[in-house]
């Protein structure tokens, strides 16, 4: 991702341009992007003109327009058969970069010759193409501006690669997972045709490609293959890793020290005020809520964890580690020392009775 400019106001307003280049930009702007928020982004529409005599003639414009969001929807990829009309302009050359699908949709609240103000529109981002986003009050907080600077960084990409397509400097491993031994077949092949076609780079990262068993072929294995000594150590760096361990350990506690794996959005809350989280895990899908208080809420948490010291992981909804969380309510804590929920909330009852009290007494008292 590229950042084209920024600017942000000490009450959390402003904007950010940024001009995304691949899938994981797309997914990005999926995660900053929320309803109520102002976007202006590149758009194609169909224009009619009739002449004097009567004929009409249309063809395509390309515009900047302004929407107030009110939706904003995501597809992992699109085939060419789905590409939008903005995809199929002929002038359009730079879509290659991204497969994902990412539509904002919303009225339009920019003047334009072409578009009415109000009039609905839906906004298909492209790839290498500058978008605006505009967020009010608050709109900007410690996550989304996070987000910001981690996709910008130079160099970032994906760190483990399950399928390659090109050249790439950046990925640390490069690992082929299989029950039996197809693994070892795809990778004999693999390197039989880099030395067919003496493709240097492919030889060149003999040494980052690591075989492994897992038990089924199916996505959820990649859990499974980050347990795997083998790799272990390749990896121990990377988010993803770090993400799969974590919620490893957290299930493992879970089973054999209840009291130290704590989840639910209402309980996690309750542990961090506590000081008592050592790690917490928390789902992308929690910042995407359409109400802001409850956005804010979860941002909170965090920020109130960070600044106790303790760690704080953000899982991808994309990955299989993070659809596993969401099936957990999405937020979940591993403790530093043990604490019994029940009696935990018992105390926050006896905590809320008393103020109830008091504020009775003050109001007695002021009569």
């Amino acid at each position: 991702m590229k950042l084209v400019g920024r600017h942000f106001e000490k009450n959390g307003a402003g904007h950010v341009s940024l001009r995304p280049e691949d899938d994981e930009d797309m997914w990005h702007l999926y995660n900053l992007i929320q309803e109520g928020d102002r976007v202006r982004a590149p758009a194609i529409r169909r224009v009619q003109n009739v002449s004097s005599t009567g004929s009409t003639e249309s063809h395509r414009v390309r515009l900047n327009l302004t929407l107030a969001v009110t939706r904003v929807e995501w597809s992992p990829a699109t085939s060419a058969g789905e590409s939008s009309a903005s995809s199929t302009d002929p002038a359009n050359t730079n879509s290659q970069g991204s497969t994902a699908g990412l539509q904002i949709s919303g009225r339009v609240v920019s003047e334009n010759p072409h578009v009415k103000m109000g009039a609905f529109h839906t906004l298909d981002i492209e790839a290498n193409r500058d978008v605006r986003i505009e967020k009010e009050e608050y709109g900007w907080d410690s996550i989304s501006k996070a987000r910001v600077n981690e996709s910008c960084i130079p160099g970032r990409g994906a760190e483990v690669a399950a399928v390659v397509c090109g050249e790439a400097p950046s990925i640390r491993a490069i690992v082929i997972a299989s029950p039996g031994w197809v693994r070892d077949t795809v990778l004999d092949h693999i390197m039989q045709e880099a030395s067919r076609t003496g493709n240097k780079a492919l030889l060149s990262v003999r040494n980052k490609f690591t075989k492994v068993h897992i038990s089924s072929p199916h996505v959820h294995s990649l859990v499974e293959v980050l347990k795997s000594p083998e790799i272990a150590s390749q990896l121990k760096e990377t988010k993803f890793a770090r993400e799969g361990i974590m919620l490893d350990r957290f299930f493992k506690m879970l089973g054999t020290d209840e009291m130290r794996a704590w989840y639910g959005p209402d309980h996690v809350a309750l542990a961090a005020d506590r000081g008592a989280i050592g790690t917490l895990l928390i789902s992308d899908e929690l910042f995407r809520a359409s109400d802001p208080t409850v956005r804010k809420k979860f941002v909170r948490i965090v920020e109130d964890v960070k600044q106790k010291g303790a760690e704080v992981l953000i899982f991808s909804s994309m990955h299989e580690s993070g659809q596993q969380l969401n099936q957990l309510t999405g937020i979940a804590a591993i403790l530093t020392f043990p604490l019994d929920v029940e009696v935990v909330e018992a105390e926050e009852r006896e905590a809320k009775e008393e103020e109830r009290k008091k504020a009775n007494e003050n109001g007695d008292t002021d009569a």
